[in-house]
């Protein structure tokens, strides 16, 4: 059978919470960078369909890729180990000293990535900064403002919406890193993806990864928003949100309901469904 059941899901849940914890300082790095990059791909993928449809469901439909590759190809990504590795130290098999050094390596990672892609993508929009922004590049400009002028003129109000969509946001973002081990083969996992982040996308909710790019890419271009507003109203609500979205109601509230039950399926029977 292609379909992991709970108890068996719980099993890969620990087991990839596990390793993730466990990697190299060297790899997270490595691995995040990348991350940082395919999202910030992903995103001027987002842009481009938002620019030629106006519409932001449709355009949702083209985000998961970066996601879905970060998946597959293994890479690190802070908003989906945020759920698995608290899921296996709830499990006992990770100790929190872990918890806290591998998912700050991976956030520094992803955020270096970000900024990579973010300069090199302002480069070509702007042909080395010697033009103005092309029509994607004006639209990251508007969406930086949207997501840090926005909120502060609102205040405290402003700072809370930006932390409860975070929350909504990884509640999907780290299902959909769950969704990609409920599959054993490539396309189910794809599938399994594809259909949180979709979500979570086209209701315009807040990720702290893509917003390492957006809001760096939109000051580079020449939005009016200093580095102190975008922490302070966007990247650091939105990274505590992200947080809770997934330690709470995913991480535990999988645990709480399956975490007692876990349960790797044999051998035999994985064997056979491949």
């Amino acid at each position: 059978m292609d379909w992991l059941n709970p108890p068996a899901l719980a099993a890969a849940m620990i087991d990839a919470g596990t390793r993730k914890a466990n990697l190299p300082t060297k790899t997270i790095l490595v691995t995040g960078i990348l991350s940082g990059m395919l999202l910030g791909f992903t995103t001027t993928l987002f842009v481009s369909a938002l620019v030629a449809t106006g519409n932001i469901v449709v355009s949702a439909l083209f985000f998961p890729v970066g996601f879905i590759l970060i998946i597959l190809l293994g890479l690190e990504l802070f908003t989906g180990n945020v759920a698995m590795i608290p899921y296996a130290a709830f499990a006992g098999k990770v100790p929190a000293g872990k918890v806290v050094s591998s998912l700050v390596t991976v956030y520094v990672a992803n955020l270096i990535g970000s900024l990579i892609y973010a300069l090199i993508f302002a480069a070509i929009d702007t042909k080395l900064f010697t033009e103005a922004p092309d029509p994607i590049g004006a639209k990251l400009i508007a969406l930086t403002g949207l997501k840090t002028l926005a909120y502060a003129k609102a205040g405290g109000a402003g700072w809370a919406t930006a932390f409860l969509k975070g929350i909504l946001c990884n509640w999907m973002v780290s299902l959909g890193s769950v969704m990609g081990l409920v599959s054993r083969s490539t396309i189910g996992k794809i599938v399994a993806m594809f259909l949180p982040i979709m979500a979570f996308v086209a209701q315009g909710f807040e990720h702290c990864v893509v917003n390492m790019f957006v809001i760096p890419c939109g000051i580079m271009l020449g939005a009016k928003v200093t580095v102190a507003q975008w922490w302070m109203w966007n990247e650091i609500p939105v990274t505590l949100g992200n947080m809770v979205g997934a330690i709470v109601i995913t991480a535990l509230g999988l645990y709480l309901a399956f975490g007692a039950s876990a349960k790797a399926e044999p051998a035999s029977v994985v064997m056979a469904a491949e």
